[in-house]
């Protein structure tokens, strides 16, 4: 398995998906029942099948991804050739932007010497969608990309 396995909240949100995947692979309803009851590794072999294919398919539209923590904020912009960083660092300790209080602090005192921006780009390792998927893991949620795009153009001036 390339990913991680789908939640059980997952699979039962992709539940048509994951019947027309058994169809694709001519395995009927009573068949599959079969599989789960007498083999069962066939059936975790076919679940982690399904589950690296939606992974795929959702890694291959990923274009923005962003990591915050309470004194970091790390936004990706993922490009056809390479990941494109902004980061932001908050040094007072006692905020913690991933609060209400220390967001509104930090948008109030962006521009203060109490927060540093970084730059950077990467180009992809052999496998774009697993570099990405690695970032999920880390703690990133996938987004539109507002935050990158309103910060881009602040660090581009």
């Amino acid at each position: 398995m390339k990913y991680s396995r789908l939640t059980k909240e997952q699979f039962e949100e992709l539940h048509q998906e994951f019947i027309n995947f058994l169809a694709t692979q001519s395995i009927t309803a009573d068949e599959w029942t079969d599989i789960k009851a007498n083999k069962p590794e066939v059936a975790e072999q076919e679940l982690d099948v399904f589950s690296d294919l939606i992974w795929e398919g959702v890694l291959s539209k990923v274009s923005y991804l962003e990591h915050i923590s309470p004194q970091q904020m790390h936004l990706f912009h993922c490009t056809e050739k390479q990941m494109r960083l902004i980061a932001l660092k908050i040094n007072k300790a006692d905020i913690d932007i991933t609060t209400k209080e220390g967001y509104n602090w930090f948008r109030d005192n962006l521009m203060s010497d109490d927060v540093e921006f970084y730059t950077a780009t990467k180009d992809y390792s052999e496998d774009k969608g697993l570099d990405k998927f690695k970032l999920i893991q880390e703690g990133a949620t996938i987004t539109k990309g507002q935050l990158y795009q309103y910060f881009e153009n602040l660090v581009s001036k």
